[in-house]
């Protein structure tokens, strides 16, 4: 007979809902930093990249399981505002 595992490699609803946040704000990020210029979005990367902050923010305090993986969507969402925000500028785009 088999048995199921239970335990530590099961995944909660937190833990997933974690992980989406924390995919949703990298892809925020990327929009943010200039990639919704090249789709033809109407980008601010003022606001879209605080969203993206605060997504990877409450996803690293959701979830042990995905801190890693917010940390690193919260410093990309920082280096998306930096970028997306001169890319702004460059381009005479508004910025909020």
């Amino acid at each position: 007979m088999s048995t199921l595992e239970t335990g530590s490699s099961r995944h909660s609803a937190a833990d997933v809902i974690a992980g989406l946040l924390a995919v949703a704000s990298i892809i925020l990020s990327a929009i943010a930093m200039g990639f919704g210029l090249l789709l033809e979005l109407d980008a601010r990367p003022g606001r879209t990249a605080f969203v993206a902050i605060i997504l990877a923010l409450v996803s690293a305090r959701l979830s042990e399981k995905h801190q890693s993986l917010a940390l690193k969507a919260s410093l990309f969402a920082m280096f998306a505002w930096v970028v997306g925000m001169t890319l702004a500028v460059l381009t005479e785009n508004p910025l909020i």
